[in-house]
């Protein structure tokens, strides 16, 4: 029987001949040596299957590993599947809660009070279930068995524990942490570092959504089918609004004058860093605007990535003699020309923006690698304050199964690419993997350093993102080398009901900025 394999996403199918009943499982075992890292998923014809699928005759297929989204949450949804059933063998029916993304892994919650000892235990009888190769057997659509123990799971699992050697679990707070290993580096559980702010913001999204009523997804889709969305929307941007109202208090009291707005793609920036101005203009102060994207480096010297294509998110694209230079005179009352840069001809123009500002009045500045020290190296360290800008989903489909914040951002990226920049749901998808790499080298290791987190989620923006989205990714064909990502948002999306009334939601609203109607985002 003849099907064809491509080893790589920019190589070509090759013809290949396997037996009938060949698994890809056994296909991945055959050509292991052919890969770099270990496999998790198949892509057959352009949809997403588990290693465990039979092939056909002329199948095409794509094995593929944790760099893959796709192949990344079906390691973390088979952790999590062997981590429980070790509680369960270990202490009983206790619940167990898969909370959020938090110091490169998951956060968890354990209906039980366990000592260290306890931990450890749980550690051992992960390996030993991961030592012993048992089997993930899928006994029907949605329902997965794991050494006698079943788990209902709209996602797909690998075909046994052995693909599970690599995790760690520790004490964190008041629950456990499930850690694993990262797309850039599969089989190494990485330096473990501590995120405490995050964790904070999660905590208070958390308190957030339960004085919101809504937990899991169905209780927000109860709300909007019983027509209480308004009000839901009404108290999620009150959230906000207070939120960015104490931030400005807290800007006003320690007297800074360089505000850094960093965050990852579709995070809400400019929406937020405009909302942050007018709640100074409250405290008295007339904070002024600027973005980092005005001091790139002409096109032509843009830096280029491992591929030979240009890097726009590395930190050599900036300008940043001339963006601490531009900062220094401004703080100092003198009259600066500020760039704007011309993307249609890829440089610098000047004379446009001549600008200074007052004794004491602040610069609000937005931009990817604000929270770095090295792009502010030359501005004084007391002159800075730092916020740290992502939508952090702390909403959960079931107890077991979270909402990855990533898939929140691409939903909210594909539906703006639409909306302003005339690109469709297969380019934004296509250019996706990319924009992922830029965020884990140049924004993620420094969430850190950052003075305040904002979450820019809302815990009702699914079901409105839904009816955007939702044709956008229907309109992806089976031909097109996105259409297994775009079935695997599409079946995300199936759990939500769509919320079509948008008229509570504020034009300055960040979700606006995805959507239309913002007052703030052309």
């Amino acid at each position: 029987m003849k099907t064809f394999l491509r080893l790589s996403a920019r190589a070509d199918f090759q013809p290949i001949d396997v037996p009938i009943g060949y698994s890809c499982e056994k296909l991945y075992e055959d050509n292991k040596d052919r890969y770099e890292n270990p496999i998790l998923l198949a892509k057959i014809n352009n949809k997403y299957k588990e290693l465990t699928t039979v092939l056909s005759e002329g199948d095409r297929i794509e094995l593929l590993d944790i760099k893959n989204q796709g192949a990344n949450l079906v390691y973390q949804n088979s952790l999590s599947l062997l981590y429980c059933v070790a509680i369960r063998n270990i202490f009983g029916d206790v619940p167990v809660i898969i909370d959020n993304s938090l110091n490169q892994g998951l956060y968890t919650t354990v209906g039980a009070e366990l000592s260290d000892r306890d931990i450890d235990a749980i550690s051992d009888e992960m390996s030993r279930m991961v030592k012993e190769k048992l089997p993930i057997i899928c006994k029907a659509k949605g329902i997965y068995e794991l050494d006698g123990y079943e788990e209902h799971s709209c996602l797909l699992m690998t075909p046994s524990t052995e693909y599970l050697r690599h995790f760690e679990i520790r004490r964190y707070e008041e629950g456990i942490l499930l850690r694993f290993p990262l797309p850039s580096n599969p089989n190494e559980i990485p330096e473990y570092r501590d995120q405490p702010k995050l964790y904070k913001a999660f905590e208070e999204q958390s308190r957030w959504d339960e004085l919101l009523g809504v937990d899991y997804v169905e209780d927000l889709n109860r709300l909007i089918e019983n027509g209480n969305s308004r009000e839901l929307i009404m108290l999620a941007e009150a959230l906000h609004e207070k939120k960015i109202a104490e931030i400005a208090d807290m800007i006003k009291s320690g007297q800074k004058r360089i505000i850094l707005i960093a965050g990852p793609s579709s995070s809400g920036k400019t929406t937020f860093a405009r909302r942050l101005c007018v709640q100074l203009k409250v405290n008295g102060i007339d904070a002024l605007y600027l973005g980092t994207d005005d001091y790139f480096v002409d096109r032509e010297d843009t830096p280029l990535d491992d591929n030979g294509e240009p890097n726009y998110e590395g930190l050599d694209a900036i300008d940043i003699q001339l963006f601490n230079s531009n900062m220094n005179d401004l703080l100092a009352g003198k009259d600066v020309d500020l760039p704007t840069f011309n993307f249609i001809t890829g440089v610098k123009e000047f004379g446009k923006r001549i600008t200074s500002i007052e004794k004491g009045q602040p610069i609000v500045i937005e931009g990817i690698h604000g929270l770095n020290d090295k792009m502010t190296l030359q501005i004084p360290h007391d002159e800075k304050f730092k916020i740290y800008i992502s939508p952090l989903t702390q909403l959960n489909i079931s107890p077991h199964i979270r909402i990855p914040t990533t898939d929140e951002r691409i939903l909210r990226r594909i539906v703006r690419d639409h909306q302003f920049r005339n690109n469709d749901a297969k380019g934004t998808i296509a250019d996706w993997p990319k924009v992922r790499v830029g965020e884990d080298e140049n924004i993620f290791p420094y969430n850190n350093e950052a003075d305040v987190l904002f979450n820019s989620y809302h815990v009702y923006e699914i079901a409105v993102l839904k009816k955007y989205a939702k044709p956008m990714l229907e309109a992806i064909s089976p031909e097109d080398d996105e259409y297994a990502e775009a079935r695997r948002l599409l079946s995300f999306l199936d759990f939500f009901v769509c919320l079509d009334d948008e008229s509570a939601i504020l034009s300055n609203s960040i979700i606006r900025e995805f959507i239309g109607g913002s007052i703030y985002v052309d």
